[in-house]
């Protein structure tokens, strides 16, 4: 990771500290995350998505996310509880973090500064409509922003974009390819 981008500190659902630092040199897929939401379902293909291809250095990084119509009110352990025996989470979660407004984390100040504009992004504004945060604001839950080994955003999707998808599935792959 760059020093910019991989110095930021979070705080993972456990507690504990981190930075991005501590994938260096892996692909990261961060998305906010939420239970209450209309894409909760995505979790699913997240597990999905981080078991295929974690071993060529894909990590998932759930970042839960109350932003967007409270859809996300547990506590962290709750939110760890909800993903794990539901969905049968295995990869990271951070604690619970604002990523859009005046309390937004500094990790997605950079993130949206990096990449203001998502793939998909008009399809989901004309889904979603006026619920939906101007540019380059993150715009609903289930976002996702793509950090290549080097630690630059390689890719923002809209929330509409599943894990599947194959625009995400070829951005990831192309970011595991490379050195």
């Amino acid at each position: 990771m760059t020093t910019q981008l991989g110095d930021i500190a979070i705080t993972m659902n456990d507690g504990s500290n981190a930075s991005l630092n501590e994938w260096r040199g892996q692909v990261l897929l961060v998305v906010n995350v939420a239970s209450q939401c209309g894409l909760t379902p995505q979790y699913e293909g997240l597990e999905s998505l981080y078991r295929a291809k974690k071993d060529q250095g894909l990590v998932v990084l759930g970042v839960p996310a109350n932003d967007f119509k409270q859809q996300e009110p547990g506590t962290d352990a709750e939110i760890c509880e909800f993903a794990r025996s539901r969905f049968d989470v295995t990869f990271p979660l951070a604690a619970k973090t604002a990523v859009t407004g005046a309390q937004k984390h500094p990790l997605y100040a950079s993130l949206t500064a990096a990449a203001p504009d998502a793939v998909a992004e008009a399809e989901w504004r004309e889904r979603i409509g006026a619920a939906v945060n101007p540019n380059p604001e993150v715009m609903w839950n289930f976002e996702k922003f793509l950090i290549a080994r080097d630690g630059s955003v390689a890719g923002r999707f809209a929330p509409g974009v599943k894990p599947d998808d194959p625009r995400l599935v070829a951005a990831i792959d192309r970011a595991l390819a490379q050195d």
